[in-house]
């Protein structure tokens, strides 16, 4: 039998958490705290460290500025997705060796994991989940599970930008699970959203495999106890 290795997050033990889980290899998280850290706090001098040396390698002042506008367009977009409740992202990067045509063409796949919290009204667990994903207009793929942490469904949307946002014309997937939380008063949203929809099975799959790691019990407390 193998062996599974997990490597644990120092946030872990942070006494403000509420939900727990484990993300598969090839996932980056990008810390809030620090990409949305006020100016002048301890924070905000680890990310002027950390993206200095990328400063200082750029070939013109041209470049410098670009990066520093990726920067600040990266840190406006997890602001705003703060604003909606959302508690993790992380950036995904994963070789793509699903290959029908018998060539490995290993061309790399992006993807964004999201964890955000949504209230609800306070029902049984098993109704929030199925209300979550028939009261929202365009999802698919549609499937009631029971996970360790209780009844959760999975679903599926497909967005396509507008002409006038100027971004590309290229169908956008997203895959939820929808994880009412024990006080029946809120769930906890996770989404996976790529461009690389001939992929949607095998992210399918990541997002169910991510839900069935969750608890909204620190799992740490558990092992204590047994160990007792």
């Amino acid at each position: 039998m193998k062996t599974v290795a997990f490597v644990l997050h120092d946030s872990v033990n942070d006494p403000k958490a509420e939900l727990w889980f484990a993300e598969p290899a090839g996932f980056t998280a990008l810390p809030f705290e620090v990409f949305l850290s006020e100016p002048g706090s301890p924070a905000a001098d680890d990310l002027h460290a950390a993206v200095a040396p990328f400063l200082d390698s750029a070939p013109d002042e041209l470049l410098r500025q670009q990066f520093i506008a990726n920067v600040a367009s990266g840190q406006q977009l997890l602001g705003t997705l703060r604003e909606f409740g959302t508690v993790h992202c992380s950036i995904g990067l994963h070789r793509d060796d699903v290959d029908e045509t018998g060539a490995n063409s290993s061309q790399p796949l992006l993807s964004f994991f999201t964890i955000a919290w949504r209230d609800t009204a306070v029902a049984p667990r098993g109704v929030t989940a199925a209300r979550a994903v028939t009261s929202a207009d365009g999802h698919t793929g549609i499937e009631f599970l029971e996970l360790p942490c209780g009844p959760a469904t999975l679903s599926e949307s497909t967005l396509t930008p507008s002409a006038e946002s100027g971004l590309q014309q290229q169908p956008l997937i997203q895959i939820h699970a929808h994880l009412p939380h024990p006080d029946c008063k809120r769930l906890a949203v996770l989404t996976v959203s790529t461009t690389a929809v001939a992929r949607r099975a095998e992210y399918r799959g990541i997002i169910q495999q991510i839900a069935e790691t969750v608890s909204f019990e620190n799992p740490l407390n558990f092992v204590a106890s047994k160990n007792l």
